[in-house]
């Protein structure tokens, strides 16, 4: 191989998804209906915290979670389909190796965005979530971008 060629095992495949920063601000500071997948009482996990700060800032908070608790006054349910109405945002706090499923269980009830919590990455489902047409954040945390925003 000459110096010119570029290295197979160097290039990706697919563009890794990178975060519109206009897209990070507007779901920050349009007051929506979050969904929070992972979701649960107990405070020592960083969704509790997380999902105090996005409701601080104005945003309805959904606790979504297998035991369907309710968590800073928000009802809980066990799955994202059995949330009623609309949501806007799907905040996702589960290990990436699960995040494709709930990407894809955002994309089917109409979610207009899905955000994967840092440290959740899954660059396929991503993929998929913006061909159905969702706004996606990937690896990042509302309660870190948001004071960074002066939020």
């Amino acid at each position: 191989m000459s110096e010119n060629e570029p290295d197979d095992e160097q290039v990706p495949a697919q563009a890794a998804h990178v975060n519109d920063p206009e897209v990070v601000t507007r779901l920050l500071t349009t007051p929506g209906r979050w969904a929070v997948v992972g979701l649960s009482n107990n405070a020592s996990r960083a969704a509790y915290g997380v999902a105090r700060y996005v409701q601080g800032i104005g945003h309805e908070i959904v606790p979504v979670h297998p035991r369907a608790e309710a968590v800073h006054g928000a009802a809980g349910y066990a799955t994202l389909a059995e949330v009623p109405g609309d949501v806007d945002v799907v905040d996702v706090f589960v290990n990436s190796e699960l995040a494709g499923a709930v990407v894809d269980e955002a994309v089917a009830i109409g979610a207009r965005a899905v955000w994967l919590q840092l440290g959740v990455v899954d660059e396929a489902a991503a993929r998929r979530a913006r061909e159905a047409g969702l706004d996606v954040v990937m690896d990042a945390c509302p309660a870190i971008e948001g004071p960074r925003r002066g939020l």
